[in-house]
């Protein structure tokens, strides 16, 4: 954003912003309720879109934070995938289903599909398609189990 926009803003209207924050802190002093926190999120907003700052960029800006967070956990989850493929256990259930798990990350799948239950850290990271690195990740957990049964 730019800093010449919001400092003309502040110039321009100082006042309201004044009398919203002074009525915000009047509302989360007395009163005790989730009320209190309805009307701080309405005279919050009310500031943003006298602002100008729309709920369409607002909206723009949380998705775009949500898939740069998606992706960053998405990266490190594979990095972490391949970096303990040595530990990595394959289980092959009889439903069909397969398991591919490691201290961190956990997969589970259906034998002939193309996508995968990914699980980092115990938290669920959601369905997968299946790419390089994840059929490596099952091809060196496969290994692992036919070295192990010898």
């Amino acid at each position: 954003m730019n800093v010449e926009v919001w400092t003309d803003f502040l110039q321009q209207n100082w006042l309201v912003i004044v009398i919203a924050l002074v009525v915000l802190f009047i509302v989360l002093n007395l009163v005790k309720t989730m009320v209190k926190w309805v009307l701080a999120i309405v005279i919050v907003a009310g500031l943003l879109i006298y602002s100008g700052v729309s709920l369409e960029k607002i909206g723009e800006v949380v998705t775009t934070v949500k898939d740069e967070t998606v992706d960053t956990i998405k990266s490190e989850a594979i990095n972490v995938m391949l970096k303990e493929a040595k530990d990595a256990k394959y289980i092959k259930n009889t439903d069909g289903t397969y398991t591919v798990s490691t201290p961190n990350v956990s997969l589970v799948g259906e034998i002939g599909t193309e996508t995968v239950e990914v699980t980092f850290k115990g938290i669920p990271v959601g369905e997968w398609k299946v790419n390089d690195s994840i059929i490596t990740f099952i091809e060196i957990a496969q290994s692992n189990e036919s070295t192990t049964s010898k």
